[in-house]
């Protein structure tokens, strides 16, 4: 009996089979390279997309916070504010009828505080009231000495009377830098 059925079709459908699975490990290959960078990609656009939503969330704190951040800092001094600073005190003492001048200012040592010698002038309740301000001013303020004297007692017009007094004070801010 003679073979009829020849040889050739299923050697041309093998090679055309094998052809076919070559390829589609090809492309499998290709497709899961690709997915692995698609997901890599993507995971640095999400780091880089939530880096930016938290520079956002700071920035707006940062908008939200900045009226309070202004009154903190005007409770300390800059050596580049220190006339501001005597300026306030001074007119502390104009608030309640004192009269104050600073006489010395001095960059204490280590750099951290400022010493400053007013003298002021006034009645005793006015300097006293001055005194109370300072003690409670916005400025971080020990007192290093407080002198006060009894100068003159005048006579007022309409029978009034009242004694002129004069203090030294000798103030270190704490909130200072430099």
């Amino acid at each position: 009996m003679k073979n009829s059925f020849s040889k050739m079709p299923i050697l041309l459908s093998l090679i055309l089979f094998a052809f076919s699975c070559f390829l589609l490990f090809f492309f499998y290959k290709a497709i899961n390279s690709n997915d692995e960078e698609s997901r890599s990609k993507e995971a640095e656009w999400q780091t880089e997309a939530n880096r930016r939503e938290e520079i956002e969330t700071l920035d707006n704190s940062i908008k939200i916070i900045s009226p309070e951040r202004a009154l903190l800092e005007t409770h300390f001094a800059q050596s580049s504010d220190v006339v501001p600073f005597l300026n306030t005190i001074e007119g502390l003492a104009t608030k309640v009828g004192a009269k104050a001048e600073v006489t010395s200012v001095k960059i204490l040592e280590d750099k951290t505080a400022l010493s400053v010698d007013m003298q002021a002038s006034g009645t005793f309740s006015s300097l006293y009231k001055f005194l109370t301000l300072l003690e409670n001013s916005p400025y971080a303020l020990e007192f290093a000495g407080v002198d006060m004297r009894k100068e003159v007692t005048f006579e007022g017009a309409q029978g009034t009377s009242g004694s002129k007094w004069s203090a030294v004070f000798k103030i270190k801010l704490l909130s200072f830098s430099n």
